[in-house]
């Protein structure tokens, strides 16, 4: 293993992993500035902002916002998808199996930004272990109700086999509640991502910072 990989492997994460899907924001009326206020005042120390459709210059100049809030909080941001956007926001990257190749995003990213790359299966994770990415996602663990089309669920079992084999830290994600977490940590992931369950307490900015922060309690950054 290079001191790249090294380094790579000793990738710290935060035990939870928020993520902000625009879609759901919107449906909220909420602004991703105003969510990311609330998950890092809430304890997040580190923000993925999930678009699935095209980028507007609007949106584009409030993920500038973001990602300098979170700059200036000490927050990792990640972009997902786009390593582009990623690279102009000096950001983190997040990439799927149906978008940019982990190597070439790695191009676009260069070296000092972190990426990581979602995975469903030990199939899949075990050649991306090869990938020059800081930490792999697996899911969904739970099932999703965020995804149109989501692949079958992963298992706990399964679980543990990956966080195994696994040379990276593993995120989970998929159905990650904060009342079935601790079977994730149990099972030897790193980190657990959460999308839904920030609305746990209801819509507001308010009660995004409030569920982050029974997170942030029970699951404190090491």
């Amino acid at each position: 293993m290079s001191q790249t990989d090294l380094n790579r492997a000793r990738m710290q994460l935060p035990r939870v992993y928020p993520i902000l899907d625009t879609a759901t924001l919107g449906a909220r009326r909420l602004t991703p500035l105003d969510a990311a206020r609330a998950i890092v005042g809430g304890g997040g120390r580190i923000l993925q902002l999930r678009h699935k459709e095209a980028f507007t210059r609007v949106l584009f100049e409030e993920a500038r916002r973001v990602a300098a809030y979170c700059a200036e909080a000490g927050v990792l941001f990640v972009v997902n998808d786009r390593a582009d956007l990623a690279r102009l926001l000096n950001a983190g990257l997040h990439v799927g199996q149906d978008d940019l190749l982990p190597g070439d995003a790695r191009r676009v990213l260069g070296d000092a930004l972190p990426l990581g790359y979602s995975t469903h299966n030990l199939k899949q994770l075990r050649e991306a272990v090869a990938e020059p990415v800081d930490y792999l996602a697996i899911g969904p663990v739970f099932g999703t109700v965020n995804k149109q089309n989501p692949d079958p669920m992963v298992g706990l079992e399964p679980l543990r086999q990956i966080a195994e084999h696994a040379n990276r830290p593993v995120v989970a994600i998929g159905g990650v509640t904060l009342e079935n977490a601790q079977r994730l940590y149990d099972a030897g992931i790193a980190s657990a991502a959460i999308i839904g369950d920030l609305y746990a307490l209801g819509d507001t900015a308010s009660d995004i910072r409030r569920r982050m922060a029974q997170w942030s309690e029970l699951y404190p950054h090491a």
